[in-house]
């Protein structure tokens, strides 16, 4: 952690909705004049696409089963501690892109499924953004978790969770319905001692709840809407949480714990405001206060 060089993680499995988070920390960051550097997960895969297959059908001969990129072998997590450790200290690091499909190839002038080449992040910016798998991971062998500042974990219950990969991958990547059952079989062991954990570290957690049927996620047509969703948001620790204002600011919500609050699906963007606002601020105040 470090007061002068501030560190937000946004940490989620894979079609977990991490990148609508990101949307709402750009907003806030916009609006409050905020200079943010971005790092995303997927720029610390340790392999290109096509080093990942061939990878999996190694581990397949030998009957692994479960090498994906929810694990710790396929990632660069002691490089991306790294960044988060350097940035922390003097407010740079290096970084790279994961090039995404044709459209960003065309923008990176990179093959779709590679990298592009690691650069520093410009000095002077205000704080580092990461949204990522593995943003508050914690292993034998790094603890990514104690150099962020605010640690924010997005978590649908896990149907709604599929359901969203799976039109993502069908709709977007062209799989099959046996190609991504493959994928979460395949990543379920990485995902309970990897993802899961995270979110016992995480200051706040938004968990998005359907309230229609996804008890059988491979036969959904759609993906829930918003507001056909509840929203658990679950704060480590409640101090300093102005919870009266919350469910006067935001209708039709309700206390479910002491540290937790339920509101509707489609008040999500708003809460996120709210809430996150004041203590992206915080973290500004405290840095200013470093400097002068």
């Amino acid at each position: 952690m470090s007061a002068k060089h501030p560190i937000i993680c946004c940490t989620g499995s894979s079609g977990a909705g991490t990148t609508s988070v990101r949307r709402t920390f750009e907003q806030i960051f916009r609006r409050e004049k905020i200079n943010a550097a971005y790092i995303e997960g997927d720029a610390f895969h340790r392999y290109s696409r096509e080093e990942m297959k061939a990878k999996m059908a190694d581990a397949e001969e030998v009957h692994n089963t479960a090498f994906s990129h929810f694990g710790e072998e396929a990632n660069l997590l002691a490089e991306l501690e790294g960044v988060f450790r350097t940035y922390g200290d003097i407010g740079t690091g290096k970084t790279r892109h994961y090039v995404h499909d044709a459209e960003e190839a065309l923008q990176y002038k990179a093959p779709s499924g590679t990298f592009t080449e690691w650069e520093e992040i410009p000095y002077g910016t205000d704080l580092l953004f990461y949204e990522g798998l593995h943003g508050a991971a914690v292993t034998k062998n790094v603890n990514l978790s104690r150099h962020a500042d605010l640690k924010i974990g997005v978590v649908p219950v896990l149907n709604l969770e599929w359901i969203q990969k799976i039109h993502r991958d069908k709709e977007d990547r062209g799989y099959s319905d046996e190609a991504v059952m493959e994928t979460i079989l395949r990543r379920m062991p990485d995902y309970v001692h990897y993802i899961i954990p995270q979110f016992t570290q995480t200051d706040i957690n938004f968990q998005r709840i359907p309230t229609v049927d996804t008890s059988n996620p491979f036969i959904a047509r759609s993906i829930p809407t918003p507001d056909e969703s509840m929203v658990v948001i679950r704060f480590r620790s409640p101090r300093g949480i102005d919870f009266s204002y919350l469910l006067s600011m935001i209708h039709d919500s309700f206390m479910s714990r002491a540290n937790s609050i339920v509101i509707p699906g489609g008040k999500l963007d708003i809460a996120m405001q709210l809430i996150l606002t004041p203590m992206i601020l915080q973290l500004m105040e405290r840095k200013r206060r470093t400097f002068f």
